[in-house]
């Protein structure tokens, strides 16, 4: 039953022995079989947009490994080719996109409402998976937050400083609040219709807040979260909400209170006892095991995953990774951080 599975007992406010485990991108080209269906696929967009092939990279971590957690696979960046922004990926480099600069780009866009046509292949794969995950294993959704969108569709890439949106913020802020307006009606939408489909749980990446400082992460980090959560709660009342604000800092601090999310996923910049001490206080926390570790694995890993799990064992945690794994992490260590986890973090 739902209120027997792990994460959302997590969520709900409980602290348990053992924490609940998913690790972000835990579907992706670190696994073998990953890789062989990303082949038949095609490309990464067709993957996304092929229900089936999609389900089937989302479950393959859950068979693997058997993770309390499976994040529908998806990308951040299909709400803004949803709203009519070309989009594409370059190997080794990423992903691109038309930009918005200027009053006719925004103009061009779609309405918010339009989205679903473009969007129903995610939601098909919500509800395969919603009849395919294991009992015990609980469904996330999730979107990209606004500010994060918004400097891939300012700038038509990721940045390193996240530039290009911070110049439009300062040099034409009408245009740039109109666009994250835009994208927050949209990001509402769209976790209300995975909600629908099946999702038990939606997170919020907000993966570049921590370039807004002082007020502008207040308004452009903070506040969209508020409003999404706000409204995501009066349409689902009993859907528990994660909010990643990463490389937040102090602004950790606070937000679940501030935002409503019932959770707080941490980077692994901030250590799990100021955490702990600091945002765990407010609720559920959610990390916080720097990435490297699934590259280099040792003990290294072992003492790291056993000191986040004593740390945050007073309140309620799901234990995760910092960010996502990157392609170049060992599958057997993932599987030594999960035994860690389950049979001796508190050794």
């Amino acid at each position: 039953m739902a209120e027997q599975k792990k994460l959302l007992r997590a969520l709900a406010g409980e602290t348990q022995e053992v924490p609940p485990i998913w690790m972000m991108r835990q579907a992706g080209r670190y696994l073998p079989e990953y890789r062989a269906t990303r082949a038949q696929a095609g490309d990464f967009l067709s993957l996304c947009y092929n229900p089936e092939l999609a389900a089937e990279v989302t479950l393959q971590p859950i068979r693997r490994y058997g993770f309390d957690g499976a994040i529908l696979f998806a990308d951040i960046l299909l709400v803004p080719q949803a709203l009519g922004a070309d989009l594409w990926f370059v190997t080794g480099e990423g992903p691109r996109l038309s930009t918005i600069t200027s009053q006719a780009d925004f103009d061009a866009l779609k309405p918010a409402t339009d989205i679903h046509e473009t969007l129903n292949p995610i939601y098909e794969t919500v509800r395969i998976l919603s009849r395919e995950l294991p009992s015990e294993a609980t469904l996330i959704g999730f979107a990209g937050a606004p500010w994060t969108v918004a400097t891939y569709m300012i700038a038509g890439r990721g940045t390193p400083d996240q530039g290009p949106a911070h110049l439009l913020r300062e040099g034409n802020n009408a245009l740039f609040e109109a666009l994250l307006t835009r994208i927050t009606e949209a990001t509402i939408d769209y976790l209300s219709m995975q909600i629908e489909a099946g999702a038990e749980v939606v997170k919020i990446f907000d993966s570049w807040a921590g370039s807004l400082k002082g007020e502008a992460f207040e308004k452009y980090a903070l506040e969209p979260a508020r409003v999404i959560t706000k409204a995501l709660k009066e349409r689902h009342p009993n859907i528990p909400i994660i909010g990643f604000p990463r490389e937040a800092g102090d602004k950790y601090v606070g937000f679940a209170k501030a935002t409503g999310v019932d959770c707080v996923a941490l980077d692994n910049s901030v250590s799990p006892e100021w955490a702990a001490a600091n945002v765990q206080v407010d609720g559920c926390v959610q990390g916080n095991l720097a990435s490297r570790h699934m590259v280099t694995g040792g003990q290294d890993l072992v003492d790291e995953t056993r000191e986040i799990v004593r740390a945050f064992s007073g309140g309620p945690h799901i234990f995760n990774l910092g960010h996502g794994i990157t392609p170049d992490a060992d599958p057997e260590n993932v599987q030594l951080m999960i035994n860690t986890v389950r049979e001796g973090a508190r050794a």
